[in-house]
């Protein structure tokens, strides 16, 4: 049963939604349940006359997949990670892709024609998937962790210098970024996973309810559902609580 209140509480980067183009198999990758029109457009590239449409149509686009981190952080990581790899196939591709068959590999195929090959991007998506929590599951090495520990040094030492109101942000150790217990990658289609030849032991693969252009919400995890209903007993018991009809019934009126 699909769990859906207009009071969730999700955290920023707590999940990670995919989609494709149903034409051109093009992928974005989106924080909310519903593509924002001027964020995704700029994760198109232009590949070449008619690439980069002026708008997003909701009627080819559709979630294939949401990964579920319990850790918000993670899941912030990954998506930046995930942009990254993107761009690399999109622009230092191997020439072989764009090789003419009938020519046997000695000419190029046509500008179009290779929009359309830079263009597919399913499959590479879930193989950098596949790849960006295999790196999480990793223990960090002993240069990382001296690494992540310098920088925090250095925050705090410009801290004192500065003042904390006047220096932001807060760098994150190398060990709180490792590890993808609790991991859940919700599919539309099950096969799709297969594009990827290993995943880590920990990771688990769910369905994922199919929709046109916003993405089913998945059920809550023990933690959310549990803050979700003390929101709601907050509510209930607040000022902004829906009387009921015993205390109609009773109420003074006003005549």
């Amino acid at each position: 049963m699909v769990h859906e209140l207009a009071i969730q509480t999700v955290k920023h980067g707590q999940h990670i939604f995919l989609y494709n183009n149903i034409r051109t198999n093009q992928v974005l990758y989106s924080f909310t349940r519903a593509l924002n029109n001027h964020d995704a457009l700029k994760q198109i590239p232009f590949l070449g006359k008619k690439t980069v449409p002026a708008k997003l149509r909701k009627d080819l686009w559709q979630p294939f997949a949401m990964v579920e981190f319990t850790n918000p952080l993670h899941g912030v990581v990954a998506y930046r990670k995930l942009r990254e790899f993107r761009r690399l196939h999109e622009t230092s591709y191997p020439l072989k892709i764009i090789k003419d068959i009938k020519s046997k590999g000695r000419k190029l195929i046509g500008k179009k024609e290779r929009g359309k090959v830079l263009m597919n991007q399913k499959a590479n998506s879930v193989a950098d998937l596949a790849a960006v929590l295999l790196q999480q599951a990793q223990t960090p090495t002993a240069e990382q962790e001296k690494a992540s520990q310098k920088r925090v040094d250095n925050k705090d030492r410009l801290r004192k210098q500065k003042g904390s109101q006047n220096v932001w942000g807060q760098p994150v150790l190398a060990k709180d970024l490792s590890g993808v217990t609790g991991v859940r990658v919700w599919w539309a289609n099950k096969l799709d996973s297969m594009f990827a030849k290993n995943w880590p032991e920990t990771v688990v693969h769910d369905n994922l309810m199919k929709s046109r252009h916003t993405a089913a919400f998945p059920p809550l995890t023990q933690d959310a559902r549990d803050e979700d209903e003390t929101i709601k007993g907050k509510l209930l018991l607040g000022e902004g609580a829906r009387p009921t009809e015993e205390s109609l019934q009773t109420a003074p009126s006003l005549q």
